[in-house]
């Protein structure tokens, strides 16, 4: 009872957090907040004599240097930068008080079976046992942090139910945490031609009460010799998190292209963007399991607003518009009015485009 009294506070900081301008927020940098998992009296797995702490650190290290080294607009942040234990909830504090725009967590998996493969997660409903057991793994660690009862509200990790309350604290960036996660999982599969688990959901306690989109990525089996061999060494670790990077630095250039040296980092050259007035664009601003009435008082000023009810999650829109260009404008001036987490959303015959493949299918 106690775990579900804090449903609703966590709810309703988190509606009321989505329509305040962000004080914090400092040059409308972007902030990517890396979390390597583990670390100190916590050594991860330890599949073929690896420690996950130590390899997992490298590869957070390397994806930061290669975001900051292209991007002088993007700042970067570490959950650890040593190998020291941070309580899970301490992780989701850090990437909140730096006002992040999305948070990164990184680990390696274990079975044991010869399984091998990389997969990344958000944080949802577990689909299967196999999803529960990872989660359940990586949520295990607050078993070792004092007071954890009390610390979780009572969040059991070998309770299947416990994950319903988690879910509901990060609805309103569940689309754009899979957005993150499919152009991350794209990337390892495609540079590194790794076997590709997945973007899936699971019910991950250091996801739960991040503020923005957030996104664990488990980088491959420890577990599996060969696998295991690859991500202990300092080639591997380089080559994962310039996949990684490339796949966060693609989709922070979807929601301002402007800002970020997409190209630098990612060696593509880019066409002629033509569109196709069959497509309209609007700006996702919010989403919330509340209705507000749309009026601009209720949205910072901003009007042409519209919603969509998903499933019971009201998604807030600004803006509507056949012009792909007109729509990053639209994106500027609700980020500027203080909805730092808005994104670009396309709609083809009444519903929802994969912007993703309208942008391949027109660039």
């Amino acid at each position: 009872m106690i775990f579900l009294r804090h449903i609703n506070f966590f709810l309703c900081i988190v509606f009321l957090c989505s329509f305040n301008v962000n004080s914090q927020a400092t040059n409308n940098d972007y902030v990517v907040v890396i979390d390597p998992g583990h670390g100190g009296k916590d050594p991860g797995n330890r599949g073929n004599g690896y420690y996950e702490k130590n390899i997992v650190l490298n590869i957070a290290l390397n994806v930061g240097s290669d975001l900051t080294k292209n991007n002088k607009n993007l700042k970067v942040i570490y959950t650890r930068k040593d190998d020291r234990f941070i309580d899970l909830y301490k992780r989701a504090q850090i990437a909140n008080n730096a006002n992040a725009d999305l948070f990164i967590s990184i680990h390696c998996d274990a079975h044991n079976s010869n399984a091998y493969g990389a997969g990344t997660f958000v944080l949802g409903l577990h689909a299967n046992e196999r999803n529960f057991k990872i989660a359940q793994k990586e949520n295990s660690v607050i078993f070792l942090e004092e007071d954890y009862e009390e610390k979780y509200d009572g969040f059991d990790p070998n309770n299947p139910e416990s994950v319903i309350s988690l879910v509901l604290m990060q609805e309103e960036y569940l689309d754009q945490s899979i957005i993150a996660a499919d152009y991350i999982q794209d990337f390892l599969v495609k540079d590194l031609n790794r076997k590709d688990r997945k973007v899936k959901q699971a019910g991950f306690v250091v996801l739960r009460n991040t503020y923005m989109p957030s996104v664990l990525v488990e980088t491959g089996f420890l577990t599996n010799k060969i696998e295991g061999k690859y991500l202990n060494s300092s080639k591997g670790q380089k080559e994962i998190a310039k996949s990684i990077s490339n796949g966060i630095v693609k989709y922070l250039s979807t929601i301002d292209a402007k800002k970020l040296n997409y190209n630098s980092i990612i060696n593509t050259t880019k066409g002629t963007f033509k569109g196709d007035n069959n497509y309209i664009f609007k700006i996702q601003i919010s989403a919330s399991s509340k209705l507000l009435p749309l009026k601009s008082y209720n949205f910072k000023g901003l009007n042409n607003l519209s919603t969509i009810n998903s499933n019971g999650l009201i998604k807030y829109y600004y803006g509507n518009t056949k012009s792909y260009k007109e729509a990053k404008k639209l994106l500027n001036k609700a980020i500027k009015a203080g909805f730092k987490s808005s994104f670009i959303s396309v709609f083809k015959d009444g519903g929802l485009y994969d912007l993703k493949k309208y942008l391949s299918e027109f660039e």
